[in-house]
């Protein structure tokens, strides 16, 4: 077993190793602290600005649970509600109010801290978080993970023991993007390892993973998109692992773009439902795995190949990841794919089968150590340079300008003809053009105004 403080290093800095404090760790080089939450060490480059903002999306979360609430309870005032569904909203109120305030509780370790985040602190480092990161991100994910997902988690484990030759031997493990932690708490309770790092950049599945990996059970609600019956649309669930896990297990909240560990300290490398989802570049993104590899380390790569990057030369095909990491430093990979069930939940019609891709390479060289990652240009950062007059830039500052003089039409006497005829006068476009324009940007105003959060 390996201590997890031999295994860390600052994401700031890349100092290694880090002192042990009492609230956490800290970093001689830079000066930089960093706390625990909820015993797990909080590994962000900017630490307290990383704690701010996800203080503020988890609390601003609540809230909106809590406003659904209030909304559910209005509904019930209608009188036009039937028997049947007066009963069926009476008891989502119900649920969607418990769950708040189990996830309130479960949260408590994020909220108590005092940490006041800035965005200077993010700009100079050029990190934050994913603009799509929040308390539903991933949730359904810890139903699969710790409830009903045994298929699943069995169909997921199967690929990676595919790639892998019999009685292999792990060693130092660091899964990146562990989520819920169900993949990697199967692969440290059932294949060989010595220890175990099961990081990811979102508290709340961190802080389940801990709770119910520690031995605990957790009760918390699924809320199916398309449920099977009526009281399938928020089901109580009871989340528990099928044994507790050792202490060379650990779990680390960070960055994997910014990953809080030295040079070659891992023997083997798992990155699940990772590769194709975050922003770095595939060729750049190998090579950060293959510095922390050991000499002869694995990269286990599972999960689909569902490339978004803006860029189509970087939505690589099977044939492209082969190579890329072919001439990142590692073997040409093993490969195995299989159609295995996805988030198939017994109270949801939305179940799938995807087809996954799963790959093993050995490092044989080392790779080029890549440049810190950057989430914004330095135009941006510094401030000093010009803003680039790009094309989108341009179209998007016409749009506005339009859509504000739309706005400003808006008096509770014109008409969408009246708006129509005014555009016409101003130049913009003509009458004919004008008036289903209008239409369809009101459209969406209004349908934006009458959407509910729900979670």
């Amino acid at each position: 077993m390996t201590d997890l403080t031999a295994l860390l290093a600052c994401p700031r800095c890349d100092n290694a190793p880090l002192e042990t404090t009492a609230s956490g760790f800290h970093c001689k080089a830079c000066k930089t602290d960093f706390p625990m939450i909820g015993d797990i060490p909080w590994m962000f480059a900017a630490p307290e600005a990383t704690l701010g903002e996800w203080r503020g999306r988890l609390q601003f979360a609540l809230q909106k649970l809590s406003q659904e609430v209030t909304t559910l309870e209005q509904e019930l005032k209608s009188k036009a509600l039937s028997q049947l569904a007066k009963r069926r909203v009476e008891r989502y109120r119900k649920c969607v109010d418990s769950h708040r305030r189990k996830l309130a509780k479960l949260l408590r370790p994020v909220d108590v801290q005092s940490l006041q985040g800035t965005a200077e602190s993010y700009l100079a480092l050029r990190t934050r978080l994913p603009s799509d990161q929040g308390l539903q991100t991933y949730y359904a994910n810890i139903h699969r993970d710790w409830a009903w997902g045994d298929e699943e988690n069995t169909a997921s484990l199967n690929q990676v023991q595919a790639v892998l030759h019999d009685h292999a031997e792990l060693g130092n493990v660091l899964v990146l993007g562990a989520g819920a932690g169900r993949l990697a708490y199967d692969i440290h309770t059932i294949l060989d390892c010595n220890t175990t790092v099961a990081m990811d950049f979102n508290p709340l599945l961190l802080l389940v993973a801990k709770t119910v990996t520690s031995g605990e059970k957790l009760n918390l609600y699924e809320f199916p998109i398309a449920p099977l019956a009526l009281e399938d649309d928020a089901v109580l669930r009871k989340l528990a692992a099928p044994e507790p896990v050792d202490d060379s297990f650990h779990l680390v909240l960070g960055d994997a773009l910014r990953p809080p560990f030295p040079e070659k300290s891992f023997d083997t490398i798992v990155t699940p439902w990772l590769i194709d989802v975050i922003t770095d570049d595939l060729p750049v993104f190998a090579a950060r795995i293959n510095r922390l590899l050991n000499k002869e380390g694995r990269w286990i790569n599972f999960g689909s190949l569902s490339f978004h990057s803006p860029r189509q030369s970087q939505c690589y095909s099977p044939e492209e990841v082969k190579a890329i990491v072919a001439e990142s430093g590692f073997s040409d990979p093993y490969v195995s794919q299989a159609t295995i069930p996805y988030m198939d939940s017994p109270a949801s019609r939305h179940g799938r089968q995807e087809r996954v891709f799963t790959f093993s390479a050995y490092k044989e060289r080392n790779a080029k150590k890549p440049e810190r990652y950057k989430a914004l240009p330095d135009w941006l950062v510094t401030g000093k340079d010009p803003v680039p007059a790009t094309a989108s830039f341009r179209q998007q500052a016409m749009t506005t300008q339009i859509y504000s003089f739309i706005m400003s039409l808006i008096d509770g006497r014109r008409s969408i003809k009246d708006m129509a005829a005014v555009l016409e006068k101003q130049k913009l476009m003509t009458r004919e053009e004008a008036e289903p324009a209008i239409r369809s940007f009101l459209t969406k105003m209004y349908d934006d105004s009458q959407k509910q959060n729900v979670f």
